[in-house]
Parts: structure tokens; C-alpha cells; sequence
């Protein structure tokens, strides 16, 4: 075992399990994305242009949206490509950048929700001191903290995967995923596996707690409020949140953080398919479209997109 041979080149052997379904898979796969795409664009766009929307909740949604948009750009259109081509091939830097950008986008996915449930928060304890304890200048700062814990906790991650001796080059997935990386590390050590998994605790465990701490904090304050329609109110904005929250978590930890069985491999594939095309589409339908002012400036861009499409 000490004469590892270097391995350049991987072979993305997901969707090959499932021969018969991969023109079904695509046709799916490319809709969904599209649909990722014009909605969470749409998004950012009324927010820029609707002014009754430059509030810190609307502020995170778009970085969010922008987030979840770059998050299936690294993942989404390689697999479209798998799915039509005979080779599946994936060079070291191909694998390496990967691995790092979905990491880092995902770790700032995790970090932007915790800073949405410290606005929350702060919106339902502070009303009154509200504009002066969310300013742009601390928005900006808590999207550009988790940003940068993001690139920091991914890239520590994959310098120590890609450190690792590799013996085997096929992963079983569609994209680089770090259980199944290190599936194929020869000698994967007790420390190394710690360590991996303190990062990944870190931002998930860590972004996990902090939030159901708000939100415990937030339904101890609106138990206590005397209004019936305030109390209505707060608690359909965080139930949405929850909402989002359970699905986002749910999925990433059962890939991050659950022990890998070699007999659950259609099970992983369909939960990663799950998380990378299907959780990005909850920012639009829960966080955008029960609000009004979100549904006026989405129907104001669909509708100038509509007016100026080249008609056939």
C-alpha cells in the first residue's frame, strides 16, 4: 500500500447506474434548471428595481437567490453534459474547483439563512430600534462574513481531501461530493476524517443552532404579544422561514454529515438530485411569491420580459 498510483483522472459514474432514464433525466433536469434560473433572476431583479423592497429581509433573499443560482450553475450544467456524452470524465483541477465552489457556496447558503433569522429576530424584539441595529452597512457585513467563512471553511476542506492518496478513480455521483471522494482515499485516517467533518459541522451544526436559538427567542416574544393579528403575522413570516429551513437543512446534512453505506447509493443519488435542482426553487415559492409587493414587481419584469420577446 505504499506505492499509490497518482490518479489525474475521475469517471462521474452517477446517472451511468440508470441507463434508461437518462433522456428522461435530462429533459427533466434542463427544465428545472431553466425554471431555477428565470425565477431566481427575477428575483434579484424586482428587488433592484422596487424600492418598497430595500429592507435587510429582501437585501439576504436577493443574496440568497444570487447564492443558490451560482450553486446550480457549478453543478447543474456538468451534469447535463454527463447525461448526453459517452465520456464522463473529470480531470483533478476539473474536481478540485468543483468540490471547492459548491462547498463554499453551500457553507454561504447556510450562513445567509442564520443572518435572515438574525433580521427576524431583531425585526420582532427591536421594532422600534430596528432601522438603527440593521443598517446596509451591518447587512453588508454579515453577507460579505459569510462569504468569506464560506471560500475559507471550503477551501480548508478540499486542501485536505485533495492531499489524500487516491486508489480508485470512478465516483458513484453525479458531481463531486465529498462522501464520495473520500470512498476512494487509500489511507483515510481517523484524524482526517475528524477533521473534514469539524468543517462540515461547523457551518452546518453551527448555522443550525445559532438560528433555532432565534427562533426559539422569537416564539417566546410573540407568545407574549397582545395583538392576535400581530401574533398571526409574525408567526406566518417564521413558519415560512421554517419551512425552508427543515427542507435546506434536512437534505445537506443527510449528505454532509450522514455515514456512507455502500448499499444506499440510489438512495444518496436521489436526495443530491433532491437538494442540487429542487431546494433551489423553495426562495421563489416560499420566501417571494405570498408577498405582495414581491408579486406586484415580479408580475412588472415577467410582464416587460413578455412585452419584449421577439414574437413569432
Amino acid at each position: 500500500m505504499d506505492n499509490h498510483t497518482t490518479v489525474s483522472t475521475f469517471l462521474l459514474w452517477g446517472f451511468s447506474s440508470f441507463p434508461d432514464l437518462q433522456d428522461l433525466s435530462f429533459v427533466m433536469i434542463f427544465f428545472s434548471h431553466v425554471t431555477i434560473l428565470v425565477a431566481n433572476v427575477s428575483i434579484m431583479v424586482a428587488i433592484k428595481l422596487n424600492h418598497n423592497l430595500h429592507t435587510p429581509m429582501y437585501f439576504f433573499l436577493c443574496g440568497l437567490s444570487f447564492s443558490e443560482t451560482c450553486t446550480t450553475m457549478v453543478i447543474i450544467p456538468r451534469m447535463l453534459v454527463d447525461l448526453l456524452s459517452e465520456s464522463k470524465t473529470i480531470s483533478l483541477p476539473e474536481r478540485a474547483t468543483q468540490m471547492f465552489f459548491f462547498f463554499g457556496l453551500g457553507a454561504n447558503n447556510c450562513l445567509l439563512l442564520a443572518a435572515t433569522s438574525y433580521d427576524h429576530y431583531t425585526a420582532i424584539h427591536n421594532p422600534l430600534h430596528y432601522t438603527i441595529l440593521m443598517t446596509q452597512k451591518i447587512c453588508f457585513q454579515l453577507m460579505t462574513a459569510s462569504c468569506v467563512t464560506g471560500i475559507v471553511v471550503s477551501l480548508c476542506i478540499v486542501l485536505v481531501v485533495f492531499n489524500l492518496s487516491f486508489c480508485d478513480s470512478t465516483i458513484k455521483h453525479f458531481f463531486c461530493d465529498i462522501t464520495s471522494v473520500v470512498s476512494l482515499v487509500c489511507d483515510y485516517t481517523f484524524f482526517q476524517k475528524m477533521v473534514l467533518l469539524a468543517f462540515t459541522a461547523f457551518v452546518l451544526v453551527g448555522s443550525f443552532i445559532f438560528i433555532m436559538i432565534s427562533c426559539v427567542f422569537i416564539g417566546s416574544i410573540v407568545k407574549r404579544m397582545p395583538s392576535a393579528q400581530g401574533r398571526y403575522k409574525a408567526f406566518s413570516t417564521c413558519s415560512f422561514h421554517l419551512t425552508v429551513l427543515c427542507i435546506h437543512y434536512g437534505f445537506a446534512g443527510f449528505l454532509c454529515l450522514r455515514p456512507k453505506d455502500s448499499d444506499s447509493f440510489c438512495e444518496d443519488m436521489l436526495m443530491a438530485v433532491t437538494y442540487t435542482v429542487l431546494t433551489p426553487l423553495l426562495n421563489p415559492l416560499v420566501y417571494s411569491l405570498r408577498n405582495k409587493h414581491m408579486k406586484i414587481s415580479l408580475k412588472k419584469v415577467l410582464g416587460n420580459i413578455c412585452r419584449f420577446s421577439p414574437r413569432w
